[in-house]
């Protein structure tokens, strides 16, 4: 957790690292995120995951090697963030008006699974380097009125040799079928967050969440 200076409540990012990652993966984003205005936590996938002869990372769901995602294990991992979501605002000084969903590469799956199934709960959503499956679809919430109210930002590099440009522009398509009010930006990068993202996601948050 980074936990901004002042008794709050505070303006709250929920940040979901990729797969092989682990809760302190993006925590380092927070001082450069409106000036450290906001209030980031960071809870760690369910999942160990090998990541070289003797790392162990963590994922959300399984991979599947090319196939179809395991939309059950992403449901499960679901459960369990809005289980941990619930925790999070008995506990520390969320601002409820004023609180995102943002996720990188695998993160970003289950950050789509998240606010788009609870679209009335967030204030904006951020997908970095990911994709939305579209067997997650019927999982999603069936408050249009909600879904079409939820800003949304989806970044995703040109190079990126993990999750190909094409998926996401794909993405782009399903969630405009949705009617979500869509920021969607490319840059000349690979599976990574760069200065020039960063500072957009920075420049768009303060805006939509209109931090002063």
């Amino acid at each position: 957790i980074y936990e901004p200076s002042g008794a709050g409540p505070h303006p709250t990012i929920l940040t979901l690292h990729g797969r092989g990652a682990n809760a302190l993966d993006l925590l380092g984003l927070a001082p450069y995120l409106s000036n450290g205005k906001f209030l980031m936590i960071c809870p760690q996938g369910p999942l160990e995951t090998p990541i070289g002869p003797e790392a162990i990372g963590y994922a959300w769901y399984p991979m599947s090697m090319g196939g179809p995602p395991d939309i059950g294990a992403i449901l499960s991992s679901r459960e369990k963030l809005q289980q941990f979501l619930d925790a999070c605002l008995k506990r520390y000084p969320i601002d409820e008006k004023k609180l995102v969903v943002l996720g990188f590469s695998q993160g970003g799956v289950m950050s789509y699974s998240l606010a788009l199934s609870q679209p009335e709960r967030f204030t904006a959503l951020a997908v970095l380097s990911s994709w939305l499956p579209k067997e997650l679809i019927p999982e999603l919430s069936m408050n249009s009125e909600a879904m079409q109210s939820l800003p949304t930002l989806v970044q995703h590099g040109s190079e990126d040799q993990m999750i190909e440009v094409q998926r996401a522009r794909e993405s782009v398509e399903q969630l405009r079928a949705l009617r979500v009010p869509l920021t969607y930006r490319e840059y000349d990068m690979g599976h990574e967050i760069t200065p020039s993202s960063l500072s957009d996601l920075s420049a768009w948050l303060k805006d939509t969440l209109k931090i002063k």
